[in-house]
């Protein structure tokens, strides 16, 4: 089969396509026929040899992918040869055949489309987990999202509206807040030519936001943090613009509260937590609620081309990888 391969930290111009073995399933894997792949940043952040785990080079790289079941490992029971599904990778998205845990995996609705399936497992699933588990927002309430245009930050404003929440998108261009706005954002704040706390306070009648959904942290993180009302709750879901220090002074007066979310957590601790998210995921899909934005298509070929519009900063939504 084709793959994209990394045989050593560093640069993702360095990987290249090979024919590689297929992978062999597990007891409890489950081997994959790649339809389609989401880029991602971690991608580049796992080239480098600087993400939370490194596998063993070479690897092919590449955190979700959507296809069709070929095998199963012999205690795998949610899905069968044949079925449509979606699936979290460890690594492994770039290439034409991609194992993934039975725990990790989802039969997709007969509706959605295998490039919509591959755009979320990492952005919807983390957006969703981030706001309905730990940021408890509720009807009525007000989120800001930052990055709103981003592959996550979409998800996040489209997962808000679908909760009932007032949602005030963040971004550092019209170009982008035009983007937010059609997915459902109901205000937009151009934090590239004007003060966010200032505009979250004119927009809020000086109350502040209920949760703020932040992918980006660095100088930002400071006036989404001031942007907070009483019983506040900033997620933290990425950094992006850099690691954020807390002053806890900050929480305190204002009974605020600052909340990490890892897919990660959920995936290995609270399954059940996961397999909530999923299912509202997928009826809010069929239901109409929920719009992908994929806003480039590339062959396996060139994937390189494909991070590199995230890493630069090129691309609105989700850049999906065809096999």
């Amino acid at each position: 089969m084709r793959a994209i391969i990394c045989k050593a930290w560093g640069s993702v111009d360095d990987l290249t396509m090979e024919d590689v073995p297929p992978p062999v399933p597990a007891d409890d894997e489950i081997l994959i026929e790649v339809k389609a792949t989401s880029a991602n940043f971690a991608d580049s952040i796992m080239i480098a040899g600087k993400y939370q785990t490194k596998p063993d080079r070479p690897f092919s790289p590449g955190l979700e992918a959507s296809g069709i079941v070929l095998a199963c490992g012999n205690t795998v029971t949610n899905c069968k040869p044949g079925d449509r599904v979606m699936a979290m990778l460890a690594y492994g998205g770039y290439a034409e055949q991609a194992i993934a845990k039975t725990g990790d995996t989802f039969v997709i609705p007969d509706a959605m489309s295998f490039e919509d399936a591959a755009t979320f497992p990492v952005a919807y699933m983390s957006s969703h987990v981030a706001i309905r588990w730990e940021g408890r927002l509720q009807p009525g309430e007000t989120l800001l999202v930052l990055g709103a245009a981003g592959g996550v930050g979409l998800t996040a404003v489209e997962i808000g509206k679908a909760m009932g929440a007032r949602v005030i998108a963040g971004a550092s261009s019209a170009e982008k807040l035009a983007a937010a706005a059609a997915h459902g954002a109901d205000d937009g704040i151009n934090y590239g030519t004007e003060s966010l706390k200032d505009r979250v306070m004119a927009l809020t009648g000086d109350k502040g936001v209920d949760v703020c959904f932040d992918p980006i942290g660095g100088d930002l993180f400071d006036s989404a943090l001031s942007s907070l009302g009483w019983g506040g709750r900033i997620l933290l879901v990425g950094f992006v613009g850099g690691i954020p220090q807390i002053p806890a002074n900050r929480l305190l007066v204002k009974k605020r509260a600052a909340l990490g979310s890892s897919l990660r957590h959920f995936r290995w601790h609270q399954q059940d937590k996961l397999r909530q998210s999923v299912d509202e995921l997928f009826r809010w899909y069929e239901g109409g609620r929920l719009h992908p934005l994929i806003t480039h298509r590339l062959p396996l070929e060139r994937t390189v081309d494909a991070i590199k519009l995230l890493t630069g900063r090129q691309a609105f939504g989700k850049v999906v990888v065809t096999p």
